[in-house]
């Protein structure tokens, strides 16, 4: 039992920062020639070929293809939304990165 209790104590920190109440996480959405959002983000709305879904603080390791929808970022300063037609989406450690136009 020892064991379980060693391995959950030397987990990777977490990046996530904290905004009021909520915790958030660090989202960047860009293409080769432009940033189209760059910042802390509550949660991030997309759809791959399975349907959509959502990313949130402490969310597990992720790598996907985006197809053709409307991201939803939810950010302190409101809701965001960017259409896409085709990204590759990585999540890692509270931070998401939307490639896009790939």
């Amino acid at each position: 039992m020892a064991e379980d209790t060693e391995q959950i104590e030397n987990k990777p920190e977490q990046t996530t920062q904290v905004r009021g109440n909520k915790p958030t996480m660090k989202v960047k959405i860009y293409a080769p020639f432009k940033v189209y959002y760059e910042g802390d983000s509550y949660s991030v709305t997309a759809v791959n070929a399975t349907g959509p879904f959502d990313i949130l603080p402490h969310h597990h390791n992720f790598l996907c293809m985006l197809v053709p929808c409307t991201l939803v970022i939810n950010d302190p300063g409101g809701t965001k939304t960017i259409k896409i037609s085709r990204a590759l989406m990585h999540v890692k450690a509270d931070s998401v990165v939307v490639f896009m136009d790939v």
